[in-house]
């Protein structure tokens, strides 16, 4: 098959029906009639030769060809904003214009917020917007695969690996501790809480060779909600560092010794975005706020063991 000349509006077309999950919602976020788009959706199917949405009454969901078609046109419609953005503002401008961050709740909590203090200090002109997204599946990673996210903040190394044709660079390795309620005489001998995010981290080798430890036999919805259970007692945990990084007065952290598992945080993007003046910026400020984190959670963690 040739080259196929897909039009930016026919590439927004495709997102606003993938997104909306039907032709009449679809017009009514672009400003057009449901007989447009029904007309530029048979367009686009006939210019890639395949079906990319499945018609029916519950409105129109994207086939995995879909899928995978809207991911591209996201990417391409925001390569296309930040065209303008670099060519408008020639090689010297100072970076402005709108920055998509995904993150999980850790490094949104305790990671984003003074990177992006420093970058609204130096770079006022751009605008981020930061999505929480759990790290379970695709994660943030796949926020950015999917055209939603233009740099994700992610856990490298998991069961649910990058997907290809992305770029990372890793910002800190965090350790895992013991958590445990304060006090508590004999913190191993608690139940195992834990949550869902926390079981995807490639630490599970180490894990199952922890005779001591349970399987986990209370289930939470995030790491919060993990401190609080047990904070009150309900149990001990096994966490990383940045889920620790403001733990209640409740709990008591203990290190694992020269054997604790630990994990990589980093960032994740595309190569094409990689190289804007917005992503290069935010990288640069989460690298320069890294080597404190990692300062300051070993060092928690030393005075714990």
């Amino acid at each position: 098959m040739g080259s196929v000349d897909l039009a930016p509006q026919e590439l927004r077309t495709l997102v606003a029906v993938a997104e909306e999950g039907g032709f009449s919602a679809a017009a009514a976020r672009l400003g057009t009639t449901q007989s447009a788009v029904s007309h530029a959706v048979r367009g686009i199917e006939g210019k890639l030769g395949a079906v990319l949405f499945d018609r029916g009454r519950h409105g129109a969901r994207p086939t995995p060809a879909g899928q995978r078609a809207a991911a591209h046109a996201r990417r391409v419609l925001r390569m296309l904003d930040a065209l303008v953005a670099d060519v408008r503002g020639g090689a010297a401008a100072e970076p402005a214009g709108p920055l998509r961050i995904a993150a999980f709740r850790g490094a949104a909590l305790h990671l984003l917020p003074p990177a992006l203090e420093r970058l609204a200090a130096r770079h006022p002109g751009i605008e981020p917007t930061v999505t929480v997204v759990r790290e379970i599946g695709p994660g943030t990673a796949g926020e950015v695969a999917e055209g939603r996210a233009d740099l994700g903040i992610a856990t490298l190394g998991t069961s649910a690996p990058v997907p290809p044709g992305l770029v990372t660079g890793v910002l800190l390795q965090e350790p895992y501790s013991l958590v445990h309620p304060a006090g508590h005489p004999d913190p191993r001998s608690l139940p195992l809480v834990d949550w869902t995010e926390n079981c995807s981290s490639y630490t599970r080798a180490w894990w199952a060779a922890q005779d001591w430890l349970p399987p986990a036999t209370v289930r939470a919805e995030d790491d919060g909600a993990v401190l609080s259970m047990v904070g009150s007692g309900l149990g001990m945990a096994v966490m990383p560092a940045l889920s620790l990084a403001a733990p209640p007065p409740t709990v008591a952290v203990t290190g694992l010794g020269p054997g604790r598992p630990t994990r990589q945080v980093g960032w994740v993007t595309t190569p094409e975005l990689a190289r804007t003046a917005a992503v290069r910026a935010l990288i640069r400020e989460l690298r320069a706020g890294q080597s404190r984190v990692t300062q300051s959670t070993v060092s928690d963690s030393r005075k714990s063991e």
